[in-house]
Order: C-alpha cells, then structure tokens, then sequence
C-alpha cells in the first residue's frame, strides 16, 4: 500500500533556503518575475494547477509594485495547503489572487480562470504517470491564451522524462525559452512560450491523477 503524502508537510522544505525544494522555487519566481517584466503592459491573467500554497506566484507578486495588474486562480485540492495560500495573499495584499479548492486534474476546475496568459505547473509533472504528462502537456492549449506562458518543473530523475516533455511541449505549439538543470540536484524547470491556436476548455476531460 501506499503511504498518501502529506502535502503541508511536503511544504516543510522551504523553511531551509539551500534545500532542492528552495533552490527549485527561487528559480521558478525567477521565471515567473521575468515574464511579468516581459509584458509590462496592461492586466494579465494566471492560473496555477496543484498550486499548493502558493509560494511561488504569492512570494513573486508580494514583492512587485505591478501586483494589482495580475489576476491569479490558484487550483489546490489540499485544505490546509488552500488555507495556507489564501492567508498568505491576503497578509501581501494580493486581492488579485483567488484559491479554489478544486482538482486540478480536471479541466472542469479551471471554468472561469482560463484561457490564461501564464499557466503554472509547478509540483506536478512529477507526481503523475508518464501517459498523463503527456495527456496534460497536449491539454495545455485548451488553457492558454495567445502568447501565453508555460512554467513547470519535473524531477530529472532516472528515467529522465525531461527531454520527452520538451519535445511533447513543442508538438503541442511551444518554443521554449529557458531549461534550468543544476548540477548537484534532480530538478528541471521549464518555462515554454505558446506560439500555437488557443483551443476551448473541455471541462469533461481529465488531465491527471496524483500517483505520489
């Protein structure tokens, strides 16, 4: 059987600043600020599936004096982790950021938030079989809006999915534009730009199921 994990707990690596966990996030932020600074005109909108508390888009936008322009759905099934996130916006001022307490691996979930201009998919890649990144990496038009922008992290770890994920991301309509891959850890983040058609949500399909 099994041990189902515990997603707060999951959260506990953060606290220390040269844990994986903490050195993949400070890369995601990174990612994150610099498509902000990339589009610096007019509102923007974005979504971020299994966002869990939501430390990478919160801890971006709280610290930018362009927060108010960004609209954000953060998708999180966990009630602590949705709990969690929803204290840390409100605390930054961020009444841009909604969390919804839904599954993220339906497409049904993302009604209203989509089609975005970032979509964030970071924690997830990783915790689903390999026919469902595929799946969700097809899916992601369905989320996008026109020139929109991809950021995802997925464990390098052997068998390395990574350079997969890459090539479905360019079937799918991206071009990527950076590939992080640190010496000394397991993790990848991605961020992909979306050059393709947006497509309409199908909110009776099913991205993923969480394996981990």
């Amino acid at each position: 059987m099994v041990t189902p994990t515990d997603w707060q707990a999951w959260h506990e690596p953060y606290a220390d600043e040269n844990s994986p966990l903490s050195r993949r996030l400070r890369l995601v932020r990174s990612e994150i600020a610099a498509w902000l600074d990339a589009r610096p005109d007019g509102p923007l909108t974005v979504v971020s599936a299994c966002a869990g508390q939501g430390h990478d888009l919160i801890g971006t936008l709280a610290a930018r004096p362009d927060a108010h322009r960004v609209r954000a759905t953060l998708i999180e099934y966990d009630a602590g982790n949705v709990a969690a996130a929803r204290f840390a916006a409100a605390r930054a001022g961020l009444t841009g950021v909604t969390v919804r307490q839904a599954d993220a691996g339906r497409l049904a979930a993302y009604a209203g938030a989509v089609p975005a201009d970032l979509v964030l998919l970071a924690g997830v890649l990783g915790n689903v079989t390999d026919a469902d990144v595929r799946r969700t990496v097809a899916a992601l038009p369905r989320l996008c809006a026109a020139d929109a922008t991809v950021i995802w992290t997925r464990t390098r770890r052997a068998p390395d999915l990574t350079p997969a994920v890459r090539g479905w991301l360019r079937d799918a309509g991206f071009v990527e534009r950076a590939f992080h891959a640190p010496d000394g850890v397991l993790f990848a983040v991605g961020a992909h730009r979306f050059t393709g058609t947006p497509q309409p949500l199908d909110a009776d399909a099913k991205l993923f199921t969480f394996v981990r």
